[in-house]
């Protein structure tokens, strides 16, 4: 028979190691928890993973269908051969002309296709639709100001700020003491503006300003004229000397199948001389995709189509809507 003393002591080691299994049975479940959460976090990270380079795939092969599309589709149809004379041979294709620049490309198109598990959206138009702040004219600015709201002494004033900006300074110039008594802790650049949110730090610009015009600006344009074919309306209506009849009379002239250019430079006036029918080797391209899992994403690149042909495609600016940040390029190259 078992004494008191021993009974309790044996169910003090007992109780000892019950408490000592809940303890590892409640640490097991810990980990189990931090483990199944620990595989949910994986997973949705691959997910977003995949999608992002399924994105930037899709983005690519959107750039690669633009470049083909622009270079491919001719601007204008091909002249006709002349009559052939009776009993005479076939006449011979007329013979390019040496140095001659090669074919416009096409200044603005859409176009849409399936690739893997997403359905993808592509808009492009010429750069040369909008205002290059680094070749505008002061009137073309100013005018562009004064199409927002700005009196026409402060349109001019912005102006003048801009070309001060982009241009070398001299002995005689005051821009930078300007700066420094405005409390500004650098002087302006001195040069060409590298991207357009750069806008923002000309001093006098009021920030709500400034988000208004960026969608309407570019720095990739390189031309001071812009190609009234693929301008906004804003755009066209900021032309120095434009009426809103001049500016209703175009936009319903470029809407026909064919428009007839030398009615639209009729229709310019006197904005003729700040405006161009004619599309650069810069596009912006806006690729929209939709997911077969639902989730959406987008991309806007802004790319230049070089006339040597070693290169499909330059990529001059690449920004899009996923998680990570969004990459800028100053100058890169397209895939063959």
């Amino acid at each position: 028979m078992s004494t008191p003393g021993r009974t309790t002591r044996k169910q003090t080691r007992d109780g000892f190691i019950l408490v000592a299994v809940l303890w590892m049975l409640a640490a097991l479940a810990t980990l189990a928890t931090i483990y199944a959460v620990y595989v949910i976090n994986t997973a949705t990270a691959l997910g977003i993973n995949d999608d992002r380079l399924q994105a930037e795939a899709l983005t690519r092969a959107g750039l690669e269908l633009t470049a083909h599309q622009i270079l491919a589709t001719p601007t204008a149809p091909p002249a006709a051969p002349p009559a052939a004379t009776p009993g005479a041979a076939p006449a011979a294709p007329p013979a390019a002309t040496p140095g001659a620049p090669p074919a416009a490309p096409l200044p603005a198109g859409g176009f849409s296709f399936r690739l893997g598990r997403a359905n993808v959206g592509v808009e492009f138009r010429s750069e040369a639709g909008r205002i290059d702040l680094n070749m505008a004219s002061k009137e073309l600015l100013s005018g562009l100001f004064a199409s927002f709201g700005a009196r026409s002494d402060i349109a001019e004033r912005f102006a003048d700020r801009i070309i001060a900006w982009r241009t070398a300074p001299n002995e005689r110039d005051t821009e930078a003491s300007d700066y420094r008594t405005a409390g500004r802790r650098y002087p302006p650049r001195g040069g060409r503006f590298p991207h357009v949110e750069e806008l923002s730090l000309v001093l006098g610009f009021p920030a709500e300003l400034v988000e208004r015009v960026l969608p309407f600006l570019t720095v990739y344009s390189g031309r001071a004229e812009v190609n009234v074919l693929v301008a906004d309306p804003q755009v066209i209506a900021a032309l120095p000397g434009m009426t809103p009849d001049r500016v209703y009379a175009i936009l319903a002239q470029r809407q026909v199948l064919n428009p007839d250019l030398q009615a639209i430079k009729a229709m310019l006036g006197p904005a003729d001389r700040f405006a161009t029918t004619e599309a650069n080797r810069s596009f912006r391209v806006n690729v929209r995709m939709q997911f077969d899992n639902g989730r959406q994403a987008s991309s806007e690149v802004v790319i230049f189509i070089p006339e040597d042909g070693v290169e499909p495609y330059a990529i001059l600016s690449w920004r899009d809507d996923l998680d990570e940040p969004a990459a800028d390029f100053s100058r890169g190259t397209g895939l063959r």
